[in-house]
């Protein structure tokens, strides 16, 4: 009656499929002898991985089977009978997950023989494909439980952090880029939970008090020693997995909120052990990863707190802080907000470390000073005494006296009111016509069609009286725009249209409350950034917002 040979021969195989099931369930059931179990679970398995038959309960009812046999923990209490049991049903779960059952019997078998080689060998691939397929570790507690007993497992072998590099090696793939987006934050999310965990357990060890106390003293040695083994487990997943390019940004916004518990925060340790892995993000050239170790939102510290020198937890003597902090210097901090925030709560760190000559907190208490944030003269002292100090800090203060000197030739009355530069200038144009002469009436200047950059912005700051800046169709981006943002507050005009400025840039122009005309045509500006623009700027009375997603 079927149509056509395929539709036979599925009807033929699912009769067949459907007597050997009924036979294995019941022989299954009937059994109590381990190893008659597992001769019919084999043959079980191998009819179910190799019948014709195309349908999805090919491999869930075996699924199901061997979960009700699993509910019987004696049976397979013996390292041998439990071996051979994920050896027999590990093919079933090629293209599956693993029920509730299968990852308890899994974790049991991590905690109880760690060092077995079929850790490696067949619960491998199930813990691949958990991380790489899972969505919600909440809706499924029982794998994320199953993948921290075989990461711990695999750390408890004979040189274990090697076999833990292997492992992250092997879910990131052997490419620059890992395919799988979802395999980082669910290895992050299992390593955070072990963590809180074992902290959980470090505060309920400390509550009890039922034992003597010399038997409490050898017990909470002994807890303590498994412990640290734990965290250090966990911890060495986060610093291999901090090596790869394509996850460092991930990784660093996954990472932002601290989202550790208080007492890790607190234990000298893990903090030791954790600092390469914020080293690595805080020294990316990338912004999307340096930037991470600053405070998720105001009012709440970062990491780069956390390493502060100052901070009870730095064992380094502020070193990553340091080169954190010469990271933001170089690439998107330096500016008023950030050097103001830096003088506020960590002003004691910077002139500690420029006192041992480092070279960017000398750098920061010279922005401090030439930008005028420090109002207190005796606290102005106090950086011009620490940076005399040392020799690279006399040649600081020497070029910023030569600066502050060359600036006020700058801002001399005088000079011409407006200024336009030939197409084709370049930053280094700038800077050579602002190095001679005064520009103290500069009120008007236009860049239009030139080659400047961002880089620019420095040189633009030192124009006081500037009312008037045409950036028509150069490269000036957002990098300029937070800097010029912050110091020419007296500009009622400005012109950026077809520039690369975007949100981020342009949120910034806020501050400018004395901005009249603003051009933003042919810009990434958003329309929810411009309505926002519009009510802090009420002195705007033109605005060119063509092609953009606002107009």
């Amino acid at each position: 009656q079927a149509n056509n040979a395929y539709t036979r021969d599925q009807w033929f195989h699912s009769i067949i499929w459907k007597k050997n099931i009924f036979k294995y369930r019941n022989i299954l059931k009937r059994s109590t002898r381990p190893e008659v179990i597992l001769k019919e679970l084999k043959g079980l398995v191998d009819f179910a991985t190799t019948t014709p038959l195309q349908d999805e309960c090919v491999t869930h009812v075996p699924i199901e089977i061997v979960s009700e046999l699993l509910v019987e923990e004696d049976l397979w209490s013996s390292r041998a009978s439990s071996e051979e049991l994920i050896s027999i049903i590990a093919p079933l779960l090629d293209n599956n997950p693993p029920t509730p059952e299968m990852c308890h019997f899994f974790s049991r078998h991590c905690v109880s023989h760690p060092r077995s080689p079929i850790v490696a060998d067949k619960l491998t691939p199930i813990a691949h494909r958990i991380l790489k397929h899972n969505v919600d570790f909440s809706k499924s507690q029982h794998m994320r439980h199953f993948v921290q007993d075989y990461i711990r497992a695999l750390y408890s072998q004979n040189a274990g952090e090697v076999v833990i590099q292997k492992f992250v090696s092997s879910v990131h793939g052997p490419g620059s880029g890992c395919p799988h987006p979802r395999v980082l934050p669910n290895l992050v999310a299992v390593c955070l939970a072990a963590i809180f965990s074992n902290f959980e357990e470090r505060r309920m060890l400390a509550r009890l008090n039922e034992t003597p106390n010399s038997e409490k003293d050898l017990g909470e040695g002994t807890e303590e020693t498994i412990h640290e083994k734990e965290l250090q487990c966990y911890v060495t997943v986060f610093l291999y997995a901090s090596e790869y390019d394509d996850w460092r940004p991930v990784l660093a916004q996954l990472l932002q909120p601290i989202p550790f518990p208080s007492d890790a925060l607190a234990h000298e340790p893990f903090i030791r052990r954790f600092r390469p892995v914020m080293e690595r993000i805080g020294t990316d050239a990338r912004c999307s990863s340096h930037q991470m170790v600053q405070a998720v939102r105001k009012g709440k510290e970062g990491w780069f707190h956390v390493y502060c020198p100052s901070s009870p937890v730095c064992t380094d003597d502020g070193q990553t802080w340091g080169h954190m902090l010469k990271t933001l210097l170089h690439c998107c901090c330096r500016c008023k907000w950030f050097l103001s925030q830096l003088m506020k709560k960590q002003l004691g760190a910077c002139l500690l470390l420029a006192l041992r000559d480092h070279s960017a907190a000398q750098e920061a208490l010279c922005l401090m000073l030439e930008w005028e944030l420090i109002e207190q003269e005796d606290q102005k002292m106090q950086l011009v005494s620490t940076l005399q100090s040392t020799a690279s800090g006399r040649d600081n203060y020497a070029a910023l006296c030569q600066r502050q000197l060359h600036l006020r030739e700058l801002q001399q009355k005088g000079g011409p009111r407006k200024l336009t530069l030939p197409s084709r200038s370049t930053d280094a144009d700038i800077a050579r016509l602002l190095s001679c002469g005064s520009f103290g009436n500069l009120e008007v200047l236009s860049l239009a069609f030139t080659h400047v950059t961002s880089a620019c912005a420095e040189q633009l700051i030192k124009l006081p009286s500037l009312k008037y800046l045409n950036l028509w169709a150069t490269q000036f981006g957002d990098a300029g725009l937070l800097m010029i943002s912050e110091h020419l507050h007296k500009l009622q005009v400005l012109n950026l249209c077809e520039t690369p400025v975007s949100d981020k840039g342009i949120a910034a122009l806020s501050s400018m409350t004395n901005l009249r005309k603003l051009n933003l045509n042919s810009t990434r500006l958003s329309a929810q950034t411009f309505e926002i623009l519009k009510q802090k700027l009420p002195a705007l009375q033109e605005f060119d917002v063509r092609y953009t997603e606002a107009w």
